[in-house]
């Protein structure tokens, strides 16, 4: 008897802890795509960061952006505002409590863009449960696509200029 409950009581708190973490599944037929904003000096684009967040317009180009979602930071948003003017889309700004819970829930049946920093992009890529690391270099260009049947693949790419 003790040993049930002793086996009860620890699969309950390893259901917690995993529920803690906050792993969340993209829904089906959804796109994230996820940047880190451009190279930087100090706390703003240098002349590298704006040429790659102008070179995400053509990286993007033939790919459907329903959302483009970003912290409000300024880099971010400079990072994202070329491809929002392109796509006529405002960029939507997202608090940083819940952020990777929200960007996955308002992503739903959508292909977005987040423009992120390296602390958030972690925060999504663990609750994602993905593999692998996370896009944290400049230039780091990943789509995250969840198919219909809610399987998920990862394609791993590179944008803007090599430094």
């Amino acid at each position: 008897m003790k040993r049930r409950v002793f086996l009860a009581l620890t699969g309950a708190g390893i259901v917690t802890a995993c529920a803690r973490q906050g792993r969340q599944r993209l829904a089906p037929n959804t796109t994230l795509i996820i940047v880190r904003h451009g190279d930087r000096t100090g706390s703003d684009l240098n002349d590298t960061g704006r040429a790659r967040a102008k070179a995400l317009v053509g990286a993007l180009d033939g790919i459907k952006i329903d959302a483009i979602y970003a912290p409000s930071v300024e880099r971010n948003l400079d990072t994202a505002q070329p491809l929002a003017t392109n796509r006529n889309l405002p960029i939507d700004r997202l608090p940083a409590d819940g952020m990777a819970t929200r960007l996955i829930t308002q992503s739903a049946g959508k292909t977005v863009l987040w423009v992120g920093n390296k602390g958030n992009l972690r925060e999504i890529w663990e609750a994602l449960g993905a593999g692998g690391e996370p896009p944290l270099n400049y230039g780091d260009l990943f789509i995250v696509t969840s198919d219909k049947f809610g399987g998920v693949h990862i394609d791993r790419r590179q944008h803007g200029p090599a430094v």
